[in-house]
């Protein structure tokens, strides 16, 4: 498949080659990974930040690529870049959907067909956002609470949280007065989707 796209290297690193044994450096990019995912996750970008250093250092590249699916990764990884002067460009990839909206997932595979129905509630949510803030509303919490009611529409559908929040700093805002990174956790069943949009790009 990568021949097929041009590719002419693969990086395949085994475990040991990436961890080595007894080895302690990890590295915390700070409050940005504390917050939306870190706050469910706890410790898991400093595990991203460190294994991402750990890749731009071996491969020395002059971009790498990023989906906005993952949206605080993307917040996390530009950050440590600033923060630590690494020579790379990192390129953010525009999130790839389903005809229907569902943005595509690996864990998409684990929902059953009434559970991917059910999904359509994260774009759903989005949507009205973005429709909301286009007719010119700014008041966050209240766009906030109607996603929140289109999920609660979907008895499958359990948020984990709904957030609008500075693009940088990931900081919850009261008022959208520039761009706006709204992004969910939802779980559906056993799966657990993340999703986002940025209003005011």
């Amino acid at each position: 498949m990568l021949e097929a796209e041009g590719v002419d290297y693969v990086f395949l690193p085994a475990v040991e080659e990436m961890y080595a044994a007894g080895a302690e450096t990890i590295v915390d990019v700070g409050p940005i990974t504390e917050r939306l995912e870190g706050a469910h996750r706890p410790g898991h970008f400093r595990g991203v930040a460190t294994v991402v250093l750990k890749l731009f250092n071996i491969l020395m590249p002059t971009r790498a690529y990023f989906g906005r699916k993952d949206a605080q990764q993307i917040v996390v990884i530009r950050r440590m870049v600033r923060d630590l002067d690494v020579d790379v460009e990192i390129v953010a990839v525009d999130t790839v959907r389903e005809p229907d909206g569902l943005a595509l997932s690996s864990r998409n595979a684990y929902l059953s067909p009434t559970e991917r129905q059910a999904a359509l509630c994260l774009s759903s949510a989005l949507n009205l956002a973005r429709e909301m803030w286009t007719r010119g509303t700014r008041d966050a919490d209240y766009i906030r609470r109607r996603m929140l009611d289109i999920i609660a529409e979907e008895e499958l559908a359990k948020p984990d949280y709904v957030s609008i929040a500075h693009p940088e700093t990931l900081e919850e805002v009261e008022r959208i007065q520039g761009p706006a990174l709204v992004s969910m956790a939802v779980r559906i069943g056993r799966t657990r989707l993340i999703d986002n949009v940025t209003l005011g790009e």
